[in-house]
């Protein structure tokens, strides 16, 4: 009876979308429900795997996150390459913003315990942290873009859009290798620690997060075809933060972000008319009905103080987010997907400030 409720729900969720909004944003919704169930059942969390890493060498998310961003390049450039206008890629400028952002996002997401797309999924899920962090996520998003053009105007360089300079298949052989690097230092990496500390090589496989990048890049070159765009997480976080100031008397009037098109257009428009908030609603949806597939969800009730303390955190990573032009999803596997350096250059700052961010996060569990 729960399976069936959940299923019900869902297709009441898509039609009422159908209805509201037509055809296309009723399957990004569809798509949304799909990348939030993945997300839950998998437990895909790239927070996660970065935590695992740093404190325990083991590769095993790394892995499965490089195999994520190779099969969605290699699925989504030719898409980006022969269809010119229709269909475009995440590709940003290389700005100092970019690199504090991008350190500063992954420092507090190690506090938030996850980033965009984790507390997203958490969140629908019911893990009372996440819930209570997604609306300070919102909150520093909406200010964040409000302060983004400031902070590009601090300088750098034009973006460096591997597709438009090298041409398809050397962009895509670039983007894979580097993929194939990352994952063989972190195997490598993984095998010294190991075998310094005296313990086996031997890894149990997680096939769960190996099948949950598969159906994650399948997700992930629909919506491409479905939106014209790539996945996207915090833009829509950030517009439900505008719409709710926007409702206490805050005027978007002269504001350097929210005040020019698109985003005004957006803004006055009804929320289920953004592609990335409708994909967002699916995936609230998705990790609830998730988690509640075989049993009702059990979550462990956090501490007042780490409450807190991830509240913070998810204020300063919704913030960093804007400043770094997005987060794991919308910046790292975006970016190095559609073949734009920024991406790299997000990835290696954000786990530079991963680092820093799990040993404060030890204190702070002291």
């Amino acid at each position: 009876m729960r399976r069936l409720v959940l299923i019900v729900a869902g297709l009441v969720l898509v039609f009422a979308v159908l209805l509201g909004a037509g055809i296309r944003q009723s399957l990004l919704v569809l798509l949304g429900i799909g990348f939030g169930a993945v997300l839950q059942g998998a437990r895909f969390g790239f927070t996660t795997g970065w935590r695992t890493y740093i404190e325990q060498r083991d590769p095993q998310g790394l892995w499965a996150q490089m195999l994520l961003i190779s099969v969605a390049a290699i699925l989504t450039l030719p898409l980006i390459a022969f269809n010119t206008g229709e269909i475009v890629g995440a590709v940003a400028p290389l700005t100092i913003s970019l690199v504090l952002g991008a350190f500063i996002f992954g420092a507090s997401m190690q506090l938030a315990d996850g980033c965009g797309s984790g507390t997203l999924y958490k969140a629908g899920a019911g893990a009372p942290m996440s819930f209570a962090v997604l609306p300070t996520f919102a909150i520093g998003s909406f200010v964040g873009a409000s302060h983004q053009p400031a902070w590009i105007a601090l300088g750098g360089v034009e973006p460096v859009d591997l597709l438009q300079t090298l041409g398809l298949p050397l962009a895509t052989l670039l983007t894979v290798a580097g993929c194939a690097l990352v994952a063989w230092l972190a195997g490598r990496g993984a095998k010294k620690y190991r075998a310094a500390h005296g313990q086996p090589l031997k890894h149990v496989w997680a096939k769960k997060w190996w099948i949950g990048a598969l159906l994650l890049a399948a997700l992930y070159v629909l919506h491409m075809i479905v939106a014209g765009q790539p996945w996207g997480i915090v833009y829509g976080l950030g517009l439900w933060g505008a719409k709710a100031f926007q409702v206490l008397g805050w005027s978007p009037v002269g504001d350097a972000f929210w005040g020019v098109a698109p985003h005004a257009e957006r803004l006055a428009g009804p929320i289920l008319a953004d592609v990335t908030s409708v994909t967002n609603i699916g995936l609230l949806f998705g990790a609830f009905a998730a988690a509640r597939w075989n049993a009702p969800a059990n979550f462990k009730t956090p501490s007042s103080k780490r409450v807190f303390w991830a509240c913070v955190a998810g204020l300063v990573m919704g913030y960093s987010s804007r400043m770094s032009f997005g987060c794991n999803v919308g910046a790292f596997l975006d970016g190095i997907a559609s073949a734009s350096v920024h991406g790299w250059i997000w990835f290696a700052m954000a786990f530079i400030g991963s680092i820093f961010g799990v040993r404060i996060r030890r204190r702070i569990d002291a």
